[in-house]
């Protein structure tokens, strides 16, 4: 079996663990078809009931956003409703293969960006919520294509050659090897992340205070009852996944009015087919009231204005400096990967990580203070001087990170 089958195989049995039965829903990028095909085929060897795809195309969509009628922005058609909210419905398991041009958007309209994650993050209400919430498995990951492998390559002498230098990369972080069972693999390194995912729930913090040189200083208080995740996860319908692929972080919530402080990112991040870099926030109460960047800065304001919550965090998370995809010393300019090489935080929608709240409505939740919008968007803010320290409910300090990694 070669990589490519053996990556198709560790994202059908792994990443979304598909059932004998269960329906499948791959979301694909035309260039990547090759590999989606494969995708299918394991996905069907392992006895799904049938696959069906959703195939996107970075040309259309930038043509869209320049030419298409105005109103368009403002609308979902009735059948992509159907078809993502009536499929999670179902619990279908959702895998999403990421793969598009860092900067394929740069030059349009910032308000037909922000006017269509509105319509769609309303539309799509149900499939969001199944999603944030686990009730149905759920995977994304990434395959190179020419433009994001050229982006990432930029003194590759070929379109070959950076493709091939990509491939290695992802082979690399996704842990598949030429000599290994990559899905073994996958299984001990789910048990390494368990290891600090269950001592940051017992250590059970009030607070976590960050620090660097770049200038982030921030306190960030974690809600009563918070816990933490890392690596996989379990469906409503008692089915194992791994979300993310390749993943590192641990990651919770954060109390969404409990932040105050500034944030530095130390990478850029991509956001609508953008670019947004050098940028900081200042928050108060847990809210955004200032954002700066020296390029992206109106996309960046939009992407926090998408609606009340878009300006609050809804996630934080930690990576150990010295990880796979760090070491690397490979910018990606994809989120998937790069959040994956640095601790981060996301603005937006909360996952539910309090004890019950994924039985509980959205209102409960943010009582219980959740985050709720209809956005999430990681932004990578760890460096190798990076110092956090957990403040437990009896005032103890107690280092987490110190110069980048756990210290513990």
């Amino acid at each position: 079996m070669n990589k490519l089958e053996k990556y198709a195989r560790l994202l059908v049995e792994v990443g979304l663990n598909v059932q004998k039965g269960q329906t499948v829903i791959i979301a694909a990028p035309v260039e990547c078809a090759a590999f989606a095909r494969m995708c299918a085929s394991a996905a069907y060897a392992v006895g799904c009931r049938e696959v069906i795809m959703d195939w996107g195309d970075d040309y259309l969509a930038r043509q869209k956003y320049l030419h298409a009628a105005d109103e368009v922005f403002d609308e979902v058609p009735e059948w992509r409703k159907n078809f993502y909210n009536g499929y999670a419905r179902q619990g279908a398991g959702f895998l999403r293969i990421s793969a598009s041009d860092p900067e394929n958007l740069k030059g349009v309209d910032p308000d037909r960006l922000r006017r269509a994650s509105i319509a769609s993050g309303a539309a799509l209400s149900e499939y969001r919520n199944a999603v944030t919430n686990n009730g149905t498995p759920w995977c994304i990951a990434s395959v190179p294509i020419p433009s994001w492998a050229k982006r990432v390559f930029p003194d590759a002498k070929t379109e070959q050659e950076a493709m091939e230098k990509l491939w290695e990369k992802i082979f690399a972080a996704v842990r598949v090897e030429d000599e290994t069972d990559p899905v073994q693999l996958w299984h001990e390194h789910i048990k390494r992340l368990s290891y600090y995912r269950d001592k940051l729930t017992e250590y059970n913090f009030k607070y976590l205070h960050y620090t660097n040189s770049l200038g982030t200083d921030l306190m960030v208080e974690l809600p009563e009852n918070h816990f933490w995740a890392a690596g996989s996860e379990i469906s409503k319908g008692g089915i194992e996944f791994v979300a993310n692929m390749p993943t590192e972080e641990i990651f919770s919530a954060p109390k969404f009015d409990g932040v105050n402080g500034k944030i530095v990112a130390s990478m850029p991040l991509v956001k609508d087919g953008n670019i947004i870099d050098n940028f900081y926030m200042i928050l108060k109460d847990g809210k955004i009231v200032e954002v700066h960047a020296e390029k992206g800065e109106e996309i960046l304001k939009n992407a926090i204005s998408i609606d009340e919550g878009a300006s609050y965090l809804g996630e934080v998370a930690l990576v150990p400096y010295d990880s796979p995809i760090q070491n690397s010393k490979t910018l990606f300019y994809s989120t998937l990967f790069d959040e994956n090489a640095a601790c981060h935080f996301a603005f937006g929608e909360a996952y539910p990580m309090v004890k019950g709240s994924d039985e509980m409505t959205p209102e409960e939740q943010k009582a219980h203070g959740l985050n709720i919008s209809k956005t999430h968007v990681d932004f990578m803010i760890g460096t190798a001087d990076l110092n956090i320290v957990g403040i437990t409910h009896d005032g103890e300090k107690i280092p987490v990170f110190v110069n980048g990694n756990f210290a513990f």
